[in-house]
């Protein structure tokens, strides 16, 4: 396992990128709303991510044919962007997106209600959320890995929610999957010593049932097995020698 540690510049660089995500989400929030294609989702996140002069993260990645990855309801991850795909009142749809700046990659996702959604699916919103924030609590110098993954598993379990143990967060940087690998759940592991310098891609996938998951035909949309809802909740983080610093989250932009 080889994980970076990021000189300053670097730093700045990846700060201006998450920067650039952050505006990016705040715009598609604002633009949701019921009979929106996902394809509109897509189209508008990419030209705002190319008005700042920087390249989408997810566009070709892979082979994915898309900038943002839109999943509905019961899509965990990498729903496809389709132009028949039409969001309704009371769906929760899941963006996930990447910006590349100079070479430097930063990668957020938000879970969104449209319209009125049921208590249900904002409760699952806003525990996907907060399992995040349970998380950095523990992304700091000198701990483990390991201690944000349980924190994050832990509090989803309070709430009887499945922790999806197939997808995993990462390092991220001047590529945008690097390591080291960051599940949402407890290993036997307790995973590397946290140092200054590191910057995680943390993101829980949460359902609303079981845990497991489904790969559909097109080799990318991630469902429930049971048909149940999922939210994902991801920002970038710097380790500093302090509290950690959500690159991918500017209050000054993004106000959360």
């Amino acid at each position: 396992m080889s994980v970076t540690i990021k000189s300053a510049r670097e730093i700045e660089l990846m700060r201006e990128a998450g920067r650039i995500l952050c505006i990016t989400h705040e715009e598609l929030k604002k633009a949701l709303k019921p009979g929106m294609t996902t394809w509109d989702i897509d189209h508008l996140g990419e030209e705002i991510i190319r008005s700042y002069g920087c390249t989408p993260s997810f566009l070709n990645y892979n082979g994915y044919p898309a900038s943002i990855c839109v999943s509905v309801n019961d899509e965990v991850v990498h729903g496809i962007p389709d132009k028949k795909r039409v969001l309704r009142e009371g769906d929760i749809v899941s963006l996930d997106a990447g910006v590349i700046y100079k070479g430097y990659h930063s990668d957020a996702a938000r879970t969104y209600g449209i319209g009125e959604i049921t208590p249900e699916a904002g409760q699952l919103m806003e525990v996907t959320k907060q399992c995040f924030f349970e998380g950095i609590k523990y992304a700091k110098s000198g701990n483990h890995l390991g201690e944000i993954s349980a924190a994050i598993q832990k509090y989803a379990e309070k709430f009887g929610y499945g922790v999806v143990r197939d997808l995993v967060g990462h390092g991220i940087g001047t590529h945008l999957h690097e390591d080291p690998e960051i599940p949402n759940f407890s290993t036997r592991r307790r995973g590397i010593k946290l140092r200054p310098g590191m910057t995680l891609a943390i993101e829980p996938m949460i359902n609303e049932g079981t845990l497991e998951v489904v790969w559909l035909d097109d080799d990318w949309t991630v469902v429930t097995e049971d048909g149940k809802l999922s939210a994902h909740y991801e920002n970038t983080v710097l380790i500093t020698e302090g509290e950690p610093e959500i690159l991918s989250l500017v209050s000054a932009v993004c106000g959360e």
